[in-house]
């Protein structure tokens, strides 16, 4: 477990958080900007001396009497800029990295790196040569070149634009699935943490307002995220059949809760895929519908209904699936429809999902 516990006054706002996050997968840390989110961050790096506690693990970095400084913690750190050594080649700019850890504590091969991240062709270049999502991969694995115990990126897509920022994406992909190093990733685009995210933490004004499991976050209706269009669920799904002919699978999502079809992703059966269900491409009914288009009709129970940010638009978070658990979905509605199918928390529906999106 990561935890952290953190005051510090601002001009703004002080900053006083508690932290306790999981030791394997990607945590977000998503807001506004200048909610303190960064600064979170560099506290957890030592490079800003709030009070509290930092451990990893059962390594305590910082406690009343212990203050680990930034260059004996195991971390890695990446921000939004590549910060890489213009006069060093990339293979170079990677060696410094690696020196810094002594060849017995080196977990992580430079070679698995580079492999990774899809920078051996980049070896022998320059970073005044190379592109922004470039600079950025080779930062990256400069970072994981020390063998860190944690990550920690600092909105690393920022300073790129929508083409370069999904040139790198598929790589930190990579590094989610493949590498077992726990990140922490800084964020205020709700698009790549959807895409990245495992758990989530929505700071505002230096506090933690919620943290959880990214899908029942997405699918809470009481917290204040802003997400406009993006509003909606994800879920971690397996390719479970796939129809050749009309080149669509079957995604069982939410270990198997319910399923889902959507254009094949081209993966094996029985691999992974993350899905995102848009609330706007959700419709609810009272009973199952024939002679339509949409073909993914799943049976659920209204469990919230909140206000959208426009008075003329509610959203609805229904559970679907079979057993007991099930899963979340979100479906944007005008309230006169809403109204008209006497919709309240119990009721029996029909979620039909339009469009399922592959993020990949």
């Amino acid at each position: 477990m990561i935890r952290a516990e953190l005051l510090l006054p601002r001009q703004v706002f002080t900053l006083d958080v508690k932290l306790a996050l999981p030791e394997r997968g990607v945590s977000a840390l998503f807001g506004p900007s200048g909610c303190g989110k960064t600064t979170v961050l560099r506290a957890l790096a030592g490079l800003e001396r709030a009070q509290g506690v930092v451990s990893l693990g059962s390594e305590v970095w910082q406690c009343a009497t212990r203050f680990v400084p930034t260059h004996r913690r195991p971390i890695g750190y990446v921000i939004q800029e590549s910060a890489l050594f213009p006069h060093l080649t990339v293979q170079a700019n990677l060696d410094y990295g690696l020196k810094r850890v002594p060849a017995a504590e080196r977990r992580i091969a430079l070679s698995q790196v580079v492999e990774l991240l899809g920078i051996g062709p980049l070896l022998g270049r320059r970073p005044a040569t190379l592109s922004g999502g470039e600079r950025q991969r080779v930062a990256i694995a400069r970072a994981l070149a020390t063998s860190p115990r944690l990550l920690l990126l600092d909105e690393p897509l920022a300073a790129l634009d929508a083409r370069r920022k999904s040139e790198v994406l598929p790589y930190l992909d990579r590094l989610h699935e493949e590498l077992a190093i726990p990140i922490v990733y800084v964020s205020h685009a709700i698009d790549e943490v959807a895409r990245l995210a495992d758990h989530i933490v929505l700071i505002e004004a230096g506090r933690v307002v919620a943290e959880g499991a990214l899908p029942e976050m997405l699918a809470r209706l009481d917290l204040s995220l802003p997400l406009g269009d993006a509003a909606g669920v994800v879920a971690d799904a397996v390719v479970a059949e796939r129809d050749a002919a009309w080149h669509l699978a079957r995604l069982d999502v939410a270990g198997g809760a319910f399923s889902l079809w959507a254009r094949d992703p081209g993966r094996a059966l029985g691999q992974r895929v993350r899905v995102r269900v848009l609330a706007r491409d959700v419709s609810l009914t009272r009973a199952p519908q024939t002679g339509t288009s949409i073909g993914n009709q799943l049976r659920g129970v209204v469990e919230a209904i909140a206000d959208d940010e426009h008075p003329a638009l509610a959203l609805v978070r229904v559970r679907v699936g079979e057993g007991a658990a099930g899963a979340p979905v979100v479906a944007r509605l005008t309230r006169r429809s809403a109204h008209l199918l006497e919709l309240a928390p119990g009721l029996p529906v029909w979620a039909q999902v339009k469009t399922v999106a592959l993020l990949e």
